[in-house]
This record gives structure tokens, C-alpha cells and sequence, in this order.
């Protein structure tokens, strides 16, 4: 294995551990107890004595290194402890919901990436430079329209007023369509603007003066001499922004009602559900930290620069 690629694992271990302890202290540091809230409940009729066993049986009474090493431990075994609001394994609780919002961020995600390349491929190649102008402004518009409110007003178009999706008991596919869609187009603004800014760059490069001087079209040019090296700083946003689309999109989730991740990590905010928080914080440091140690040791495959340099250092 090269050193580069031992680096970035060796980085990324160290990512995961740093977000779980920091969210381990950061959760016990908050006011309230979940279990408290749970069973002080007049209604359920629990002496003290009663809810102290189950502070007990929930390990909440131990010292808070001991809970933090037997934490670690069990996460690392895949044991993500109870939920105490819903009484069942937090894992059991994670791979219910993960579906839901892995095809939404997988699906929004390719869709921010076409619409993103075709701006700026457009914003190229278009003849006129008013019209490219106009094409550049479209990911501003973009990044500046409110979720929420681009999903109130896609249901209100296409289910109210064209009836194409419906919004009472819709397909598994059609319920899809508006999020993925309220989703893109925010998310590819950034990836947009970053890829028309490295084109411009690209552009201006003496080699590309040289291929333009012997008779290349601008799109023969942008096909074969600038896409290549336009992508590598597009690559990093773009698995930064999947990582945090796999967070939990929750706005979108909570427009369009889908019961996910974000509906879950809502939740256990709200009941301060510290087992499901944890297992929540860690799921996504990992999605995030996988994501882009697969986009680091995709940068060789792209930037021989890297690999000669490699070569160089062995």
C-alpha cells in the first residue's frame, strides 16, 4: 500500500474517532435526561426506586468515562446501544430509515450533477456572451431559493394545479420525484460554479490557445483538453456535498413527509434520545469520511502529477 493511500486512511480513523469523543461530550453535556422525560411520566406511575433501575439497566448511573469507553467499544462491535423513546436497537432504528434517505441523496445527488454540468457546459458554449452571462447567474438563483419553499411550491405545480404526482398514497418511485428535485437544485449550484469557474481558468491556459490556433472547435476543446482538469476541484465539493446530503436532508424529508434519516434525527433531538443522537453523529462522520477518502485516492487516477510525485518520494 503507497503512503499516500496509508495517509488518508490513517486521517480518516482519525476524523471518526475525533467526531465520535466530541460528540460523546457534547451530547452528555446537554441539559435534561431522556430517560427522565421518558418515565416521570405521572401518567405511567413509576416510584423512584423503579426509574432508578432502569437509569441502571440503560447505563446512564456509571461514570461518564466508563459510559464512554464501553461506548466506543460497542461501536466498534457494531452495537449502537437502545433507543429509550422507542425501546428497540438504535441499529435496528438506523436500517429502517437509512433506505428512504440513501435513494434520495444517491438520486438528488446525480441530478445536482447533470444539471450542474449542463450549465456549465451551456454557459461555454453558448454563441453570445449576453447569453452566457445569463447562464452563469442561473446557479445564483439557484443556491438562493429556500428548500422548503421550492418543495411547497413543486408540489403546489405538479400535484395540485397539473395533477402528475399525487400527493396522497404515491408510488415508491413517485414520491421520489419533487424531493430528488427540491434536492438537485440547491446542490448544484455549488458543484456549478465551481466547474465554470475551473473551465474559465482551464480556458485560459497557453496550451488551449495553441489546440484553438490549429483549428479546434471550442467544444472539440472543452471535450478533450478541459474537462479532465476542470473536474479535479470539482470532485472534492461534490463529495463534501454527497456526504452531507447522506447527513439527513432534513427540510425536504420534513416538506414531503418521507420518514427517513432527517425525520429520526428531528425526533431524537426533540426527546433528547442521546443512544439514537450518538449513532446518528457517528453514521454520518463515516458517510462523510468514506466519501471522501474514496474521492483522495481518486485523485491519482486523474492528476498523474500525483503519482509521479508519489514515485518521487518513495
Amino acid at each position: 500500500m503507497s503512503r499516500y493511500v496509508i495517509g488518508r486512511v490513517g486521517q480518516a480513523l482519525l476524523v471518526l474517532w475525533a467526531a465520535f469523543t466530541v460528540s460523546f461530550v457534547l451530547l452528555q453535556a446537554l441539559p435534561g435526561d431522556a430517560i427522565l422525560i421518558k418515565f416521570l411520566n405521572p401518567e405511567l406511575g413509576l416510584g423512584p426506586e423503579q426509574i432508578a433501575e432502569i437509569r441502571a439497566s440503560y447505563g446512564a448511573d456509571v461514570p461518564l468515562l466508563s459510559q464512554y469507553l464501553h461506548s466506543i467499544v460497542n461501536f466498534l462491535s457494531g452495537e449502537f446501544g437502545y433507543s429509550v423513546q422507542a425501546g428497540v436497537p438504535v441499529g435496528d432504528l438506523l436500517l429502517a430509515k437509512l433506505p428512504p434517505s440513501l435513494w434520495l441523496a444517491t438520486l438528488g445527488f446525480l441530478l445536482a450533477t447533470i444539471l450542474a454540468v449542463s450549465i456549465a457546459v451551456l454557459s461555454t458554449l453558448a454563441p453570445f456572451a449576453w447569453l452566457r452571462s445569463l447562464i452563469q447567474s442561473v446557479p445564483s438563483l439557484f443556491v438562493s431559493t429556500p428548500v422548503f419553499w421550492l418543495g411547497i411550491l413543486l408540489i403546489q405545480v405538479f400535484s395540485f394545479q397539473l395533477r402528475l404526482i399525487p400527493v396522497i398514497n404515491p408510488g415508491p418511485w413517485e414520491a421520489l420525484i419533487l424531493p430528488v428535485l427540491t434536492l438537485a437544485v440547491p446542490i448544484s449550484a455549488p458543484l456549478a460554479q465551481i466547474l465554470i469557474r475551473n473551465i474559465d481558468e482551464v480556458m485560459t491556459e497557453p496550451f488551449i490557445a495553441v489546440a484553438r490556433a490549429k483549428g479546434a472547435s471550442r467544444s472539440w476543446v472543452l471535450w478533450k483538453h478541459v474537462a479532465k482538469n476542470a473536474i479535479l476541484p470539482t470532485l472534492t465539493i461534490g463529495g463534501i456535498l454527497f456526504g452531507e446530503l447522506l447527513a439527513g436532508a432534513v427540510v425536504t424529508e420534513a416538506v414531503f413527509g418521507l420518514n427517513g434519516i432527517g425525520g429520526l434525527t428531528q425526533r431524537a433531538v426533540g426527546s433528547q434520545d442521546i443512544a439514537v443522537l450518538q449513532a446518528l453523529v457517528v453514521f454520518s462522520a463515516v458517510a462523510f469520511v468514506l466519501i471522501n477518502l474514496a474521492v483522495d485516492l481518486l485523485y491519482p487516477v486523474f492528476d498523474p502529477r500525483l503519482r509521479i510525485r508519489e514515485r518521487a518520494a518513495a
